[in-house]
């Protein structure tokens, strides 16, 4: 596991234990095979099919089994953060079918939703050279999901959430990150400079990081805040929209399709600018449309960024999880096309 978390802090919804969230013909099959089979013990076995993958989810499962009460089952699992390649067991669970047949949608759903959002934090993190990176994503999915993708993101090494929500299966103090958004400048008519003063006042122990875009004149308007609040200022953020050119690109004579929304040109006049007129301490946050391979690019060219936000970027490339039964009372079962597969890197518990 990247980061270390001391005490992890799983809830699950009660509903759980009476079917609320399991698919119909699991119920009925379960049903069908306690009443005909029911001395029979089964065997299953989740992978998937992408290479390279950074591994989360099976701390949750664990923690679910003991949830939902599963007794006299064998649990084999991978550590969360191990890099997993198509077709390699993840998890393994042996036992009478009736005590986990339905959690099997359960364990694909949090697999998948849990690796994902890890894979794409693993992956934006090495991107980013080990720069901060703000998890934004609590804007771009549903509520509900707060939890487990603030979890994963962790895992994967980005701390850095900007909801009580997020921090809540970390069993951790949330350590609140957030900038200001484009309402609070609308309340003070545009002004940002007294958005600035009117958020240091309120909240005087924050980090000061002030959102520069909402005139879309990034540079004078970062400068202007800086020389009315000085060493008070801890960052400015450009959100820049994809559709705009910032006012101070407008004249350059280069490819205009480089200089829309929140670009390398118009980071490096902004450092430019605040390092001439002696704010060298002011970092640079950039957000808007970054996932790993703008952050690449970014850094290739030796940007300026100090910290990136991302948001989306952390729920893209799904990777999904598949679970079948590969043995019924020891011996080899399956599907056509699936099989047991040995792994010596399973971990085994038994409930």
């Amino acid at each position: 596991m990247k980061n270390s978390i001391n005490k992890i802090n799983f809830h699950f919804d009660e509903r759980i234990k009476s079917d609320f969230y399991t698919a119909d013909y699991f119920v009925k099959t379960r049903n069908i095979i306690n009443n005909q089979l029911k001395d029979s013990t089964f065997t299953m076995q989740w992978f998937q099919r992408q290479k390279d993958v950074f591994f989360c989810g099976s701390e949750i499962i664990k923690k679910l089994l003991e949830f939902k009460g599963s007794k006299d089952i064998i649990f084999e699992y991978l550590e969360e953060g191990s890099i997993i390649q198509p077709f390699e067991p993840v998890l393994r669970i042996t036992g009478k079918y009736k005590d986990f047949c339905d959690l099997e949608g359960l364990i694909d759903g949090i697999l998948s939703r849990s690796t994902t959002v890890a894979n794409n934090a693993h992956k934006i993190k090495l991107a980013a050279n080990n720069k901060q990176v703000i998890n934004m994503n609590d804007r771009m999915d549903i509520y509900l999901n707060q939890q487990i993708d603030g979890y994963s993101s962790f895992v994967a090494g980005l701390s850095n959430l900007v909801t009580p929500a997020s921090f809540e299966y970390l069993g951790i103090k949330p350590n609140l990150k957030g900038t200001m958004p484009h309402s609070l400048i609308a309340a003070f008519n545009g002004d940002i400079t007294l958005a600035a003063k009117s958020y240091l006042n309120q909240y005087p122990d924050n980090n000061l990081v002030v959102l520069v875009d909402y005139n879309n004149d990034v540079i004078n308007d970062s400068i202007k805040v800086c020389n009315e609040l000085k060493d008070k200022v801890y960052a400015v953020r450009i959100d820049t929209s994809a559709n705009l050119i910032d006012k101070s690109l407008e004249l350059l004579d280069i490819n205009n399709e480089e200089l829309y929304g929140v670009n390398v040109t118009l980071v490096k006049l902004l450092r430019d600018a605040l390092d001439f007129n002696g704010f060298n301490n002011v970092k640079i946050v950039a957000s808007s449309g970054f996932d790993e391979n703008k952050i690449a690019e970014f850094e290739s060219k030796n940007s300026m960024v100090d910290i990136y936000g991302v948001g989306e970027a952390l729920t893209k490339n799904k990777i999904n999880f598949t679970g079948d039964v590969v043995k019924v009372n020891g011996l080899e079962q399956a599907k056509f096309g699936r099989k047991f597969i040995e792994s010596f890197r399973l971990k085994s518990i038994k409930y």
